[in-house]
């Protein structure tokens, strides 16, 4: 259990702001996804189980349910690997995923603002967000091969 204070002023403002419920699992969440963006469900209920001592995987995943829903969140989900989750929201960034080791990481908009790419046809839709995700091989696979 963490025996250094922790100031989850900015935390607790953020959920407050958006209508929700302060917890400590949430203020937990957003604390872990502050300092590990890109975090899987299960890196999330290892950091929150260690600054809290305990917590439900339940209480854990619900928290990153609503956080997401509330738009605090970002729910990435790279094909064939986990989820992941991010604090960056607001905008439409895209990500790069390493095909060695699954790092992934933030690639701003390659043109414009958001959606930031336009498709020939949108058959009638409103385009509001593109999901555009980059592959290769991190620097330290790179180097590994």
């Amino acid at each position: 259990m963490s025996t250094t204070p922790v100031d989850t002023s900015t935390e607790r403002r953020l959920l407050r702001d958006a209508g929700l419920r302060v917890t400590g699992v949430r203020l937990a969440v957003l604390r872990a996804l502050g300092e590990h963006q890109h975090s899987t469900a299960d890196t999330v209920v290892r950091a929150v189980r260690a600054e809290l001592g305990s917590a439900s995987v339940q209480a854990v995943y619900d928290s990153l349910h609503t956080l997401t829903d509330a738009d605090l969140l970002r729910r990435v989900e790279p094909a064939g690997h986990p989820a992941r989750y991010e604090r960056r929201v607001g905008d439409n960034h895209h990500h790069v995923v390493c095909r060695g080791c699954g790092a992934v990481a933030d690639v701003d908009c390659a043109v414009g603002p958001a959606p930031c790419l336009v498709p020939g046809d949108a058959h009638g839709f409103s385009v509001d967000l593109a999901e555009v995700t980059f592959w290769g091989m991190c620097p330290a696979c790179t180097d590994a091969s």
